[in-house]
């Protein structure tokens, strides 16, 4: 397929390269879609949405995990205009807010469910021209392959593809815009450097509200690739997932580290990782992966490419990656590697002068800048200004780099090693540290599973174990650590809250902690 400068192009090639390839596996293996058939619901919704009149309009999607939300993203995109999707376990306030900033013009849900009619009196309160939709009724809508085509005509690449919300530290979401350029250059990435094609088969994990979907998504439409869903809660149950991957012949999973990490825990890789003879690619991005347990995986499945990807959503999900190919010890960071293609990371000083591969273990903070960047954050200019700034490498022209707040160096073999967010970079007993750096050797303890750092006024470390028991990790560490980096206080912690997207809460933690010390 020539390069695209539409992302409905992937949908639209495939359906006509592969119409009756299952591209989508949902219910938990029950129902399988093919290409032609979620082309086809695209088609309707998208012809719906040229008939209402909008172009370059906000829709926003309130749907679980399905074919329905992916037929309603073709949909979206081929009327040329974007989408944001949030679960249905949304709480109705956080939906309030998104609303305020979205402002949609249509909403999409399904007939069951739950807080339907209270998110759309809420919906026609703020915004008394919205329309609101069930996904069930896009079968019964009418193609128009006219208007999807003068649609088409009209599109170009800089026009958004979609908005995701993210926490902001103000407790007000932020919208990340992404157009169909920064995906299109990504899932070009993505496919020369991994190969995917119609012989790949993934299995989704992160929530669509979460920009690591798009490279299940974005791939399966490019490659003619198989997507398989199944529902979040089967995750804690390693057991069942696996035994469903080796019966579903999954070749790829792009995983995030905290499930990829309870795998290991719980030795299910020990047990049952015979059974995955079709896997070949494990690729994890939204944390440090520690290597204990990546150490876990390779021993028991060392067949499979194993690849750390970086980037924040700002950054169309992926700025840098690292095929993992050498050893590592229990308790070494694992590199974030090099840039990705058409992409540039900078390593900058305090004073914005640039820090290069031969000045090893110099400490930066790490800049971005091309195709992959976001267009800004969706009605906030003032926070736009703040995190996307000129390069200041030169004033000859606008040359905009996004600062990702992430601590970076490189290391001996020109690799780029991320220790922490800025901000979780401390001022400590006149020392500066990067907690992550502390995670990282507590990590390797046999008996810990889980840790998290947090400082107040003192550094605390919160640690899950096998058993649940308490360590003498003071001791631990007196022999691996400086003494001004040893936590002053050590807490076994019953089990970590994830937030949304899969990460350890650390607000959770920093509320305990007030609370006791």
């Amino acid at each position: 397929m020539a390069y695209s400068f539409n992302v409905d192009d992937y949908l639209s090639s495939s359906a006509a390269a592969h119409p009756d390839k299952v591209a989508i596996v949902d219910h938990n293996g029950t129902r399988r879609t093919t290409f032609a058939q979620l082309n086809d619901m695209g088609k309707r919704l998208g012809s719906h949405l040229v008939a209402l009149g909008l172009e370059r309009a906000p829709i926003l999607l309130v749907l679980p995990k399905s074919m329905e939300a992916l037929g309603c993203f073709a949909g979206v995109t081929k009327s040329n205009n974007f989408y944001t999707i949030f679960d249905e376990s949304a709480p109705i306030e956080r939906l309030h807010k998104v609303l305020s900033v979205f402002a949609p013009r249509v909403i999409i849900t399904r007939h069951d469910y739950p807080q339907r009619q209270a998110l759309e009196d809420l919906a026609r309160e703020l915004l008394p021209e919205v329309t609101c939709l069930a996904v069930e009724d896009v079968a019964s809508f009418t193609i128009d392959e006219a208007a999807l085509a003068a649609r088409r005509r009209s599109h170009i690449d800089t026009d958004l593809l979609y908005v995701l919300f993210t926490s902001g530290s103000t407790g007000e979401p932020k919208g990340v815009t992404i157009c169909h350029k920064s995906v299109i250059d990504y899932t070009e990435w993505l496919s020369t450097h991994f190969g995917f094609n119609e012989r790949t088969v993934f299995l989704n994990q992160a929530p669509f509200y979460f920009d690591n979907s798009i490279t299940d998504i974005y791939s399966t439409f490019k490659g003619g690739c198989e997507l398989h869903l199944i529902a979040s809660m089967l995750f804690s149950f390693p057991v069942k997932v696996i035994r469903y991957m080796a019966a579903q012949h999954i070749t790829t999973i792009f995983w995030v580290p905290s499930v990829l990490c309870h795998f290991a825990n719980t030795h299910t890789m020990a047990k049952l990782g015979v059974e995955l003879k079709e896997l070949k690619q494990v690729i994890f991005c939204g944390e440090p992966m520690p290597n204990k347990q990546l150490n876990e995986w390779r021993r028991h499945l060392p067949w499979c490419r194993y690849t750390n990807l970086y980037g924040p959503t700002e950054i169309t999900d992926v700025c840098t990656y690292y095929d993992v190919e050498r050893d590592f010890g229990d308790d070494e960071i694992l590199p974030i590697g090099y840039a990705c293609a058409n992409t540039q990371a900078l390593v900058l000083d305090a004073d914005h002068h640039l820090i290069t591969e031969d000045q090893v273990g110099v400490k930066g903070g790490l800049f971005i800048r091309g195709t992959s960047l976001s267009l800004g954050y969706y009605h906030n200019k003032d926070k736009t200004r703040e995190r996307f700034i000129q390069n200041p490498q030169h004033d000859n022209y606008l040359d905009l780099i996004y600062d990702t707040g992430d601590i970076v160096a490189y290391n001996e073999h020109g690799e780029l090693v991320c220790y922490g967010r800025a901000d979780s970079q401390i001022k400590y007993q006149g020392h500066r540290i990067e907690l992550g750096e502390i995670e990282a050797v507590v990590s390797a303890h046999p008996e810990v599973t889980g840790c998290a750092c947090v400082f107040t006024e003192q550094i605390a470390l919160f640690y899950t174990s096998v058993g649940a028991q308490e360590l003498d990790l003071r001791a631990y560490l007196q022999d691996k650590l400086p003494a001004y980096m040893i936590p002053r206080h050590l807490i076994a912690w019953p089990r970590f809250e994830l937030n949304q997207n899969g990460k350890i809460n650390r607000l959770v933690l920093k509320a305990w902690l007030e609370q006791h010390h």
